[in-house]
């Protein structure tokens, strides 16, 4: 049974993601909002991680203090715009992993095509993050996961800024086990797939292209 998303309504991340929409915000100020917003969706989305008491000392006196049981994350960017939530995310855990996924969406039938993998060889040991500005279609999403699981990613999560209901249900169908983590769900796709209203194409704000 797919787990309905999760809607991260916190302000701080309800206003820049409105600063992120607007037309006017240029580059660099889209790349510095949506690197700042990034480790507050991550921040809701590790709340369940599991702790194990360490013995640590303090300047005072010995303790038994909670720390991150397991390994480390790996974050897992669907090349290119999810390039742009990574380096904030490294901010809050610096010691995770990094993947690559990189998928470009046909545009005459919008089917994901994928061109570069690569991730940790102990995929399978950690909880694996996967990083999207755009949750659309959910063809290259679900394309990103299933390539996931078959190089032995057994936990994912899956972060985006923005998601339309169309892109939803196709993760709820083909990945029910995913839990997705998003700022807000929009009306509706348009012609092109474009999410509206949306914030136009992430990776062209992003990186200043056309």
């Amino acid at each position: 049974m797919s787990q309905p998303p999760i809607v991260i309504d916190h302000p701080l991340v309800q206003h820049k993601l409105s600063l992120m929409r607007r037309k006017q915000t240029s580059t660099g100020e889209f790349r510095l909002l949506l690197r700042e917003l990034s480790p507050l969706m991550l921040y809701e989305a590790t709340r369940d991680l599991p702790l194990e008491m360490r013995r640590i000392e303090t300047p005072l006196e010995p303790m038994d203090a909670p720390m991150l049981s397991g390994k480390k994350l790996c974050f897992v960017p669907i090349l290119r715009a999810g390039l742009g939530m990574l380096d904030g995310m490294l901010d809050l855990v610096p010691a995770a992993r990094v993947g690559h996924v990189g998928l470009y969406r046909d545009p005459a039938t919008l089917d994901a095509v994928e061109y570069y993998v690569k991730v940790p060889e102990d995929i399978g040991e950690r909880l694996v993050i996967v990083l999207d500005p755009m949750l659309a279609t959910g063809h290259s999403a679900s394309a990103a996961l299933t390539r996931l699981k078959e190089l032995g990613a057994m936990s994912i999560r899956y972060i985006c800024l923005l998601a339309a209901q169309r892109g939803i249900d196709v993760l709820g169908e083909e990945h029910p086990d995913v839990q997705v983590y998003t700022a807000a769900i929009d009306r509706e796709l348009n012609d092109h797939a474009y999410i509206m209203p949306g914030l136009g194409d992430a990776g062209d704000r992003l990186f200043g292209t056309k």
